[in-house]
């Protein structure tokens, strides 16, 4: 109902009641509209055929997707660079396995994942690299393999001037990706670390390397920075 705004009876009932007929889901539905009013008065209203939740309960589906709105923005400005609640981070309906559930969760865990990455840039271009590295960080954990993310983890560090930073989240990247899919990074991603002198000698050491032996399994190996910095890197195996 709160995803529907303005849902029939009809239409209520045939989603929460698919395999009944529809006298017996009307009846349900009726059933739990007077159980409900009972628990919770004023909660549902009821026009006509139609049904709506009152207008002054919040719905985490609704403040996140207007949270998200406002992330993505042309021009939002430093009042929409925050990161919402943590219980607006969460999957919709967890354990629902309905059609309609699958397409709503994906569609709503897209829009959540853009708007990240939408706050994560803003709150970097602003300075603020904690907060940035939070919101990205957020976006990865939701889908580790999301590349636009990762891009934005490994511009935080260079913004920061941690250039073992963006090298070590470039190179989790590129072993997860090898791993999981078989491909490298493209080069947008690679572009972004292949000026950091280290890094070029590690992908002429990879283009010299027999074709089987290009894509390594992960062996960490510690390389220094031309600031004596550590980076970990990615060696063939012995």
């Amino acid at each position: 109902m709160c995803l529907s705004h303005r849902p029939t009876r009809t239409a209520m009932a045939g989603r929460l009641w698919p395999d009944v007929p529809e006298d017996h889901a009307h009846g349900s539905l009726r059933s739990a509209l007077w159980r409900l009013n009972k628990a919770a008065p004023g909660l549902v209203e009821v026009s006509g055929s139609a049904l709506q939740l009152a207008t002054d309960v919040r719905v985490d589906v609704r403040e996140m997707s207007d949270w998200a709105l406002q992330a993505v923005a042309a021009g939002g400005g430093s009042d929409h660079a925050a990161l919402p609640d943590t219980a607006l981070l969460g999957d919709l309906l967890p354990g629902w396995y309905d059609d309609w559930v699958l397409l709503e969760r994906e569609r709503l865990r897209q829009q959540r994942m853009q708007a990240l990455e939408a706050v994560a840039a803003r709150l970097a271009s602003l300075g603020r690299h904690g907060e940035a590295l939070e919101a990205a960080h957020a976006a990865v954990s939701a889908e580790p393999l999301r590349e636009s993310a990762r891009r934005i983890v490994v511009r935080i560090h260079l913004a920061e001037g941690n250039l073992a930073e963006a090298v070590r989240a470039y190179e989790l990247f590129r072993s997860m990706l090898e791993d999981e899919l078989g491909v490298p990074p493209t080069e947008q991603m690679t572009r972004l670390v292949q000026h950091i002198p280290q890094f070029r000698r590690e992908l002429s050491a990879r283009a010299r390397a027999r074709p089987d032996e290009r894509f390594p399994r992960r062996e960490a190996t510690v390389i220094r920075t031309l600031e004596g910095r550590a980076v970990v890197g990615l060696t063939r195996g012995q």
